[in-house]
């Protein structure tokens, strides 16, 4: 069994307490590794050598950043099966989602890598003669990427790739639940010629390690992704400092399933969005909205598919397409909303339990229909195999019960009308709405949420620059003055 260490200031330290936590393989309940219960002690250790590391990387030609973005991509494509191995160990992941989220992000840091030469400043004109008005895009600082459990390796990239191609050092927290893929990236940092303390790596709780980043006076920016009730602590400790704060937390995505859609592609793109990740992504499809003529119809299929479902360890089986949730705790909180719904009086169509006879956390894919709109099931976030189904009779009603959540993070729309997939898209509040096709972001866009789903964003040209400042100066050449 591996036990790691902590990385800061460019070397492997042990931490300054004496505590341990234990990882454990969701689909066996196995302890894999265990990792340091860091300290504030160690916190403040790894943000010192990071301020230090970024005055000297900002200066490095922004081409020379890129350049090392992009070598560490390539050296995760060099250990692309030992990433996934890790990444099913800890997370539980089907082989097909493991091998998708490590080629993501060694996209993500070549994708990244090339924005080196393309941060932009502006030159507008100014009121006054013989003056010129330059803004100026520069490094935010000290970052604090704080990685969830559930994308584990693909987030790292966002907060890394992104942070260092700009020209910031970073402090990186990842899960205590899924630590093991990023203290394999932390070999390529190590392997690396980059200023010492550019990167520090600190593993944790959340109570102690985040909210001593996110309280500290010299990080710039905390980039965190989890629950929303963590990014409001975030938001509560960095505001002593008035720190910047990006967002990414929960979702309770809707999929409306028009009149006018096509329902095999409706049923198939949806059972994808719901059971990815064995429903453990905040843009996972979490309650849909089937048009009352498509109703029986769009059950019956959706169950089928659901039923068909192979459930298993995925190291066991990589042809399993359901694995198990992250922890006992997790597939308890969703056996319990399932629970509450039926005694409410929804109907169980499949699935509604855990699976039998096995070790580990698998929960079997669950359909509920007879759903109300004020029910927990419907309004607070499952993240779990579950879905459930209610119906409308028209499309100012479907819009009106989508948006009628806390959460803006994704949404989707079935129909073969264009007329009424562009009205649905148009009054829909979220941050990301797809049309007849499954949820899952691409690299170039820009994922972000509304409401309580965050505050800024990720991916592409309008992510990169969430880790920018602006500078301006106003320029007088006047020479001539006396």
């Amino acid at each position: 069994m591996q036990t790691h260490k902590l990385y800061i200031d460019g070397q492997y330290v042990e931490s300054t307490g004496n505590e341990t936590i234990d990882v454990i393989n969701p689909a066996t309940e196995e302890v894999i590794s265990n990792t340091p219960k860091g300290t504030e002690e160690d916190v403040e250790k790894a943000v010192q050598a990071a301020l230090k590391a970024q005055k000297e990387w900002e200066q490095t030609p922004a081409i020379k950043r890129g350049m090392a973005v992009r070598y560490m991509g390539d050296k995760i494509e060099e250990k692309r099966d030992t990433f996934i191995e890790l990444l099913q160990q800890e997370q539980g992941k089907d082989y097909e989602l493991a091998s998708g989220e490590v080629d993501l992000a060694i996209d993500y840091f070549r994708y990244m890598s090339e924005w080196a030469r393309r941060i932009e400043g502006e030159i507008v004109p100014s009121d006054r003669p013989n003056e010129n008005i330059l803004i100026y895009k520069k490094p935010i600082g000290v970052v604090a990427g704080i990685v969830p459990w559930n994308f584990p390796v693909f987030i790292l990239a966002r907060k890394v790739a992104t942070a260092l191609v700009t020209g910031c050092s970073i402090v990186l927290k990842p899960s205590q639940q899924t630590p093991n893929t990023a203290a394999e990236f932390t070999k390529i940092i190590d392997s690396m010629e980059l200023p010492s303390g550019l990167y520090n790596y600190i593993t944790g709780t959340g109570g102690t390690i985040g909210h001593a980043l996110a309280s500290h006076e010299n990080v710039h920016m905390i980039s965190m992704t989890g629950s929303v009730g963590a990014g409001t602590k975030v938001m509560e400790a960095a505001a002593q400092n008035i720190t910047k704060v990006n967002l990414e937390l929960g979702g309770k995505a809707p999929a409306i399933v028009t009149a006018n859609a096509d329902i095999e592609t409706a049923v198939e793109n949806i059972k994808i969005s719901r059971l990815a990740n064995n429903g453990q992504a905040c843009t996972n499809a979490e309650r849909v909205y089937v048009h009352e003529s498509l109703k029986d119809q769009f059950v019956n299929r959706l169950k089928e598919e659901f039923q068909n479902q192979s459930i298993d360890a995925p190291l066991k089986n990589q042809q399993a397409d359901v694995g198990p949730l992250i922890s006992e705790d997790r597939l308890q909180e969703v056996d319990e909303m399932v629970q509450n719904a039926l005694k409410e009086g929804a109907n169980l169509i499949t699935g509604g339990k855990r699976k039998e006879n096995t070790s580990g956390f698998f929960y079997e894919p669950t359909i509920l229909t007879n759903v109300k709109q004020d029910m927990e099931i419907i309004q607070e976030e499952i993240f779990g195999p579950v879905i459930p189904v209610m119906t409308f009779s028209t499309i100012d009603e479907a819009i009106e019960l989508g948006n009628d959540t806390d959460y803006g993070l994704s949404s989707s729309v079935y129909t073969q009308d264009l007329s009424e997939a562009m009205r649905v898209v148009n009054e829909l509040k979220f941050g990301e709405t797809y049309v007849n096709r499954e949820n899952f972001e691409a690299v170039q866009g820009y994922h972000q949420g509304m409401r309580k789903s965050g505050l800024g964003g990720a991916d592409g040209k309008h992510g990169m620059e969430d880790f920018l400042v602006t500078q301006v100066v106003y320029m007088d050449y006047n020479t001539n003055k006396k």
